[in-house]
């Protein structure tokens, strides 16, 4: 069980992070390479300014680094073992996602 307060922290800022769609968008295209910024608008179709925001804020949580190349600024995971995470989460949401036994998943939207 987490009992550091330093440990609950940081699955918050993770949890912060991934509460936003386009936020997942970033940080799974990012998990496939590291990208400009102006490639990842373009790719995940949102304005500069959204995703300037949205970086900002994967930068804050500690998921992505800024990694200057020349005069452009390139953008990756802070870490390749957050790609993993990602995978193992979508992967465990998946398969909870498909086993419903909870009845009234429906009718009470839970689970």
């Amino acid at each position: 069980m987490l009992t550091l307060a330093a440990d609950i922290e940081v699955l918050a800022r993770f949890g912060r992070a991934l509460a936003d769609p386009i936020r997942c968008r970033i940080l799974l295209a990012l998990r496939e390479a590291p990208a400009h910024p102006a490639d990842l608008a373009d790719t995940l179709a949102i304005s500069r300014t959204r995703l300037s925001n949205h970086l900002a804020c994967l930068r804050d949580c500690g998921l992505v680094v800024a990694v200057p190349v020349g005069r452009r600024t390139r953008y990756e995971l802070a870490d390749e073992r957050l790609g993993h995470a990602l995978d193992d989460l979508r992967t465990a949401v998946v398969a909870v996602e498909a086993d419903k036994t909870c009845v009234d998943a429906d009718e009470k939207d839970c689970c």
